[in-house]
């Protein structure tokens, strides 16, 4: 006979726990998502929960397939200028800040319910912010509209939120029916609007923050060369045994010889020659005293600059990202740049300059680092650190002409082919993606720098999450106990799993919880007799609903850098959006989906 505690079995236990420690995981550590996911999911295999067929099930599932195509597709939009078009004519020049708020909001949602949210955010920052300095704004004002217009569109259709996908593809899974790409456009419509109108008339709420970038504007602010004497004693010794590496309020970022070779990063038993000018990044202030120190002489002119005309060498400005491996480290203390051949020259918190050593500094989420790179490379830089840093200066411009047409006519036909159920949403999206490479919309060799590899490990671990939950009984032991303590009040019901599946969106992955929330939903509008479709649309929407917090969305995550924003910034507005949309979200879906059929 099986043992059971308080009604579950062993292999209930697992799951629950296991679950569980994936959202403390991932709340209160910063190891990567797609770690701590397939970490559980190895668990549930060796424990037995699920066995392999259905742990590699979950991995050929409708949402990882859909979306890895889709990954391809946006390659295509991107390498052909279709997405560079639409950020240079979808905003114009209005008159007010209200009116740009609107200006913004209303094409962002539109293009996030078709391309997805989080690549139009990414899209987005560098001309918000470029606009905002046209309108003489914060870009904080402008960045924190784009985050929630495109979390609102992202709404109104399937491919908009990797969420809504997953919950596709488990009522897929569960009912054998396939939903339509625009099956949650009418509510999602419905809360667009509401969302839109409640940012452009609550804007005193979206808080004004510095840029970083003013941190960065002049580099004479925190850089500084000094030149060493042929007679200097130091001549002939290593950076390291001179004592000029590591000194009072700075490090040495870079030497530049007589005959202009570049030395970057500079390695601690480097040589010192005569005539070696020695750049340095910090306090100024306290640098200078290296003059008296260590006799060495000012510089004749600074000829370091951000826009530097020296091709062995380029500025870039990256943030922090929420999960990176160099949170609560600094520099001294990881090899990084050894590792991308890059240099920290600054830092920069909320808009301003942070005092110090630059790479004594120990870095945070959102912090703005001031890099200096090699001039070549830069889409290998970008990929290789995308998990730590998210690169905002891409100056990448793609020739608009005839394939820029033949993407766009690709995606049209990808809409209008699921849309009106010719072939199946993820048929429609292979045979899209595979269109572009064809068409050579999309290089081959650049397809794979496109997808998104975490995210799809992220995806297809939830969907096994979701059998395991259902296939142990703990839905239906959860969705009995929820019954006996609301009532058999389908409304009550989905109101309070709707309201504690939006909490918990708020400070852990959207995908995560609704693929924990939806067997139990789905078992419950079973017992209670009723049609599961406004429970899974419900729930659906719910877990977009996440407003009040950076790490509720990955939309916020990826302003959270450019804006400098405060982690609290995002509840002045968010709650109130959080609250009055969920409320609303619940009036319509039982409204447009009947409860009983």
């Amino acid at each position: 006979m099986e043992y059971e505690l308080l009604g579950f079995n062993i292999y209930a236990w697992i799951t629950m726990v296991t679950v569980l420690s994936i959202f403390f995981v991932m709340a209160r550590t910063r190891i990567p998502a797609e770690v701590a996911f397939l970490g559980a999911l190895t668990v549930l295999l060796v424990t037995g929960v699920v066995t392999e067929e259905e742990g590699m099930a979950g991995f050929g599932s409708e949402p990882v397939v859909v979306h890895a195509a889709f990954f391809v597709i946006i390659g295509g939009l991107i390498q052909s200028g279709v997405l560079y078009w639409l950020t240079k004519n979808v905003l114009g020049d209005p008159s007010s800040y209200r009116y740009a708020v609107f200006r913004l909001m209303l094409p962002t949602s539109i293009l996030a319910a078709f391309l997805n949210s989080v690549n139009v955010v990414a899209l987005f920052i560098d001309a918000v912010k470029i606009w905002s300095r046209k309108l003489n704004i914060a870009p904080s004002k402008l960045l924190l509209p784009l985050s929630y217009a495109a979390t609102l569109g992202g709404m109104c259709t399937l491919l908009g939120n990797s969420s809504n996908l997953v919950v596709a593809g488990l009522y897929m899974s569960e009912t054998g029916q396939s939903m339509n790409l625009f099956e949650p456009l009418l509510p999602g419509f419905i809360l667009t609007v509401i969302g839109v109108f409640m940012v452009v008339m609550l804007q005193k709420y979206i808080p004004s923050r510095a840029p970083a970038e003013q941190s960065f504007e002049t580099t004479s602010d925190y850089t500084v060369e000094l030149l060493v004497p042929t007679d200097n004693p130091a001549v002939g010794s290593s950076v390291s045994e001179a004592g000029l590496m590591q000194v009072k309020g700075g490090s040495l970022v870079e030497i530049v010889r007589f005959d202009r070779e570049i030395i970057m990063p500079v390695p601690k038993d480097e040589w010192i020659l005569g005539g070696d000018r020695l750049i340095y990044a910090g306090q100024i202030n306290e640098i200078l005293e290296l003059k008296r120190t260590h006799g060495l002489a000012a510089a004749d002119h600074h000829v370091w600059s951000i826009n530097d005309i020296d091709t062995k060498r380029k500025m870039r400005t990256a943030y922090v990202t929420f999960g990176s491996e160099l949170i609560g480290h600094s520099m001294t203390e990881s090899d990084f740049e050894q590792r991308n051949d890059v240099v920290l020259v600054a830092v920069a918190r909320q808009g301003r300059r942070v005092e110090g050593q630059p790479r004594e500094i120990r870095l945070q989420a959102g912090d703005s680092l001031l890099l200096e790179c090699p001039p070549k490379d830069d889409e290998k830089l970008e990929h290789d650190n995308r998990r730590n840093l998210k690169f905002f200066d891409s100056h990448f411009v793609p020739q608009i002409g005839p394939k820029t047409i033949t993407s766009a006519i690709i995606l049209i036909l990808m809409f209008f082919l699921s849309s009106f159920h010719f072939l199946p949403l993820m048929a429609t999206t292979m045979l899209a993606a595979g269109a572009m490479m064809v068409l050579k919309c999309c290089r081959w060799d650049n397809v794979v720098k496109y997808i998104e590899w975490e995210l799809l490990l992220v995806l297809g671990s939830t969907v096994v999450f979701s059998i395991a939950i259902s296939k142990t009984g703990i839905a239906d032991i959860i969705a009995h106990d929820v019954l006996d303590l609301c009532g058999s009040n389908p409304y009550v019901v989905m109101a309070v799993m709707c309201l504690l599946a939006s909490f918990v969106s708020e400070f852990v992955s959207d995908v995560g919880s609704s693929a924990v929330f939806f067997p139990i939903m789905y078992k419950q509008a079973l017992l209670m007799g009723c049609n599961p479709l406004p429970f899974v649309m419900a729930l659906m929407l719910s877990v977009t609903i996440s407003f009040a917090s950076p790490i509720g969305s990955s939309c916020h995550m990826l302003i959270y850098g450019p804006g400098s924003f405060k982690f609290t910034d995002f509840a002045r507005l968010g709650i109130w959006m959080h609250i009055v949309l969920l409320a609303v979200a619940l009036v319509i879906v039982n409204l447009i989906y009947p409860l009983y059929i």
